[in-house]
């Protein structure tokens, strides 16, 4: 695992030292560990892991700028993809991990101890049930949660005005955007653009939807998650 992601993170430009690299395959280390007795991945195989999830997670380091110890929150984070990997490879991020299952947060919380990341915060809850992290944050990601314009209520008000949504998705998203676009405009955003990057050695193409924070959430947003799913915001 440790040379495909060194390899894989010189391939796509990505700077790391050694010791950032071991920590990234000590933490897909523990992942695989825990996965055997706890469902927290459906990728099993070593290499597919250090791949689909940690160097999948590293591209968005080539699609925004994490430095400057940017607050960033990862919603719908799993088992920390792609938050814990950023916070490793870009050790001045302030990282806040939110999830509705809790065993998988009880997972990032006690890896990210054991690797000497303490000061990751990890939530159990949803993300339109959190006031407290209202335009809190410089950068939100999230990966695979939800179609774009559900995905936006729960995450444009969690960002600053002047900040980032950065929404994981496949390469062929493009009509999935136009679907979100009002969505988008209503929390606040504008999609900026579609990113579209290749990991190295997975023969695989994924994109990342940039969106900017061009003024605040109306205090209406987010509703409900049963209200978001009956009345979604379609134009």
């Amino acid at each position: 695992m440790e040379n495909i992601i060194r390899e894989g993170l010189a391939a796509m430009g990505v700077a790391a030292t050694p010791e950032q690299v071991r920590t990234l395959a000590a933490y897909g280390e523990m992942l695989l560990r825990a996965n055997e007795t706890t469902n927290l991945t459906a990728i099993r195989d070593p290499a597919a892991a250090a791949r689909l999830h940690f160097l999948d997670s590293a591209a968005l380091l080539t699609v925004a700028d994490f430095s400057g110890g940017k607050a960033v929150a990862d919603v719908g984070s799993g088992a920390g993809f792609p938050g814990v990997p950023l916070r490793i490879l870009q050790p001045d991020v302030k990282l806040t991990c939110l999830d509705s299952v809790g065993k998988k947060m009880d997972f990032v919380r006690q890896s990210c101890a054991e690797l000497g990341m303490e000061d990751v915060q990890c939530l159990w809850g949803r993300a339109e049930e959190q006031p407290q992290l209202r335009e809190r944050f410089d950068v939100v990601t999230s990966r695979a949660v939800a179609e774009l314009h559900l995905l936006s209520e729960l995450c444009l008000p969690l960002v600053k005005v002047g900040g980032l949504f950065l929404a994981m998705k496949n390469p062929d998203c493009d009509e999935e955007v136009k679907r979100g676009d009002f969505a988008v405009r209503t929390m606040g955003g504008r999609v900026r653009e579609i990113r579209r990057y290749d990991i190295p050695g997975a023969d695989a193409t994924h994109a990342a939807v940039v969106i900017e924070k061009v003024k605040q959430t109306p205090p209406q947003y987010p509703r409900r998650w049963a209200q978001i799913r009956k009345k979604p915001l379609l134009g």
